[in-house]
């Protein structure tokens, strides 16, 4: 995480680093690369180390990362792949998990609504292994995101198990709001009804 911070010019406050636990090759590496860089590096004890973490066997490295955020009106789309908005999701592995997808599939960002969860929560931040400084962020309303979804003539998509539509039949015009709400109750009633189409999941599940 912290090598992905360093690579991706995150807005990195400190490295915090334990050289007798930080015996990784590529860690150490990564301190000579943010140290060039002039980044500041606290050097701690193991104890102080440990005390830190939140894992067994900590590496010896970690890093004080300011928050990035971002705003709807700052954005102007233009061809990106998409943008994902969750609203009132709820657990920050299962977010860190749509960050990492994100990363790895192009989108441009993900827009926050509702209750959704942290992000920077540790749990995210582990589950999107380093997406979380790739990905853009944006907390906003709903009211809000449908005046700049109005405004700038986008297709918002959104996905409920009740669609008629299997994700994979839509023809998606870029960039798509790819809409997902929360892992107990999907889309609330009110964003649906501003979506322009919807798409189920299949799910096979236990025979």
């Amino acid at each position: 995480l912290v090598a992905e911070a360093v690579a991706l010019q995150a807005d990195i406050d400190t490295l915090v680093v334990a050289p007798d636990l930080l015996r990784s090759t590529f860690g150490q590496e990564t301190v000579q690369t943010a140290t060039r860089n002039g980044l500041s590096v606290i050097e701690v004890t193991d104890a102080v180390f440990e005390a830190l973490s939140r894992k067994d066997g900590p590496q010896g490295l970690g890093a004080v990362v300011r928050q990035r955020w971002t705003t709807l009106e700052a954005v102007q789309p233009a061809d990106e792949l998409a943008w994902v908005v969750l609203e009132d999701v709820q657990n920050p592995g299962n977010l860190g998990a749509i960050l990492r997808t994100c990363d790895a599939v192009g989108a441009a960002g993900v827009i926050l609504l509702g209750q959704t969860t942290d992000p920077y929560d540790p749990a995210a931040v582990r589950g999107s292994m380093g997406a979380v400084f790739s990905q853009r962020l944006i907390r906003t309303t709903l009211d809000d995101l449908i005046a700049w979804k109005q405004q700038h003539h986008l297709t918002m998509i959104g996905t409920s198990d009740a669609a008629k539509t299997n994700y994979q039949a839509m023809t998606y015009k870029l960039p798509t709001l790819l809409c997902m709400g929360s892992e107990q109750h999907g889309l609330s009633e009110a964003h649906l009804a501003v979506c322009d189409d919807t798409v189920r999941i299949p799910m096979v599940g236990r025979s």
